[in-house]
């Protein structure tokens, strides 16, 4: 039996630097799976092998994460042109970009650049500039501290001892790649630097979103529930947020996972596949 996630690659993409990725051929458009905030490829490992039964599902770490190797620049515009990258390595498309947290704005700006190629969007709970709240003071203040709680865990080991409830969800091998690669003191790096990155791209988003074409499918899901590090207030807001993004779009849909907080990619993975099967058939690009 092969892993859970498909036969292991890499793509260059510039300055003596390699993204790992991996994949689950199939027929059809590509999807391609964004993780959230220092989150690697394993994250998906239940979703994306449901997707790989109508469609090639392709998951990656981005620089610095997982296998992929670090980027010496730190840019919220570098993440965004790693993807685009990957999707030129992949092909002609279409593709179907599916995201959670803070892996939103990345897709939604790669989408923005070459919408030609895009044949639709899935946004998993996702950071949005419509949710004001998160650029209250009171909201960065305990972002910071959470990331420094976060790197101390790692540096002594306890990192995966609080994420066992969500290690124990996935399929073993991807378990095991996370306790491997996801609890580093790179990864911990990492995830500082993408942090300042997320925070100057939705200052800018605030300013001027990036720019979609208005009937590009694009399906929103937030989590029904508030949970550690949202308070309910926080949930009702940022449930707005992703209402309003679907309906930026003529073909926008927005669904609540009420079994779930903000890890819906591990809560409910059936009906996150779900919706990206609704978005690919209404594609017409396969099935």
């Amino acid at each position: 039996m092969g892993h859970t996630q498909g036969e292991s690659r890499t793509v260059e993409v510039g300055d003596g630097r390699e993204l790992h990725y991996a994949e689950l051929p199939g027929s059809g458009p590509v999807v391609v799976f964004e993780s959230g905030l220092a989150a690697s490829r394993s994250f998906w490992g239940l979703v994306q092998p449901r997707v790989g039964g109508f469609a090639r599902a392709v998951v990656y770490d981005r620089a610095g994460l997982g296998r992929s190797t670090p980027a010496a620049d730190g840019s919220f515009d570098r993440l965004v042109r790693d993807l685009g990258t990957l999707l030129n390595h992949l092909g002609d498309g279409p593709f179907v970009l599916v995201a959670h947290s803070g892996g939103g704005p990345v897709v939604r700006a790669a989408a923005a650049r070459d919408p030609a190629r895009i044949a639709g969007l899935v946004l998993v709970d996702t950071t949005d500039e419509a949710c004001t709240p998160m650029f209250d003071r009171s909201f960065r203040r305990l972002e910071r501290v959470a990331h420094v709680a976060g790197v101390g865990l790692a540096r002594i080991g306890l990192l995966p001892v609080l994420m066992r409830a969500q290690l124990a969800t996935l399929p073993a091998d991807c378990a095991a790649d996370l306790r491997a690669e996801g609890f580093t003191a790179r990864a911990m790096r990492t995830r500082g630097v993408e942090l300042a990155a997320l925070v100057d791209a939705m200052n800018a988003f605030r300013v001027a979103s990036p720019e979609l074409p208005p009937d590009l499918p694009v399906t929103s899901i937030s989590g029904g529930r508030a949970d550690t590090g949202m308070s309910a207030a926080l949930r009702r807001a940022t449930t707005e947020a992703h209402a309003y993004r679907a309906g930026r779009s003529t073909r926008g849909r927005h669904v609540v996972a009420r079994k779930s907080g903000h890890m819906v990619v591990l809560t409910e993975p059936d009906l996150v596949a779900d919706e990206v099967r609704r978005l690919v058939g209404g594609t017409g690009a396969g099935q």
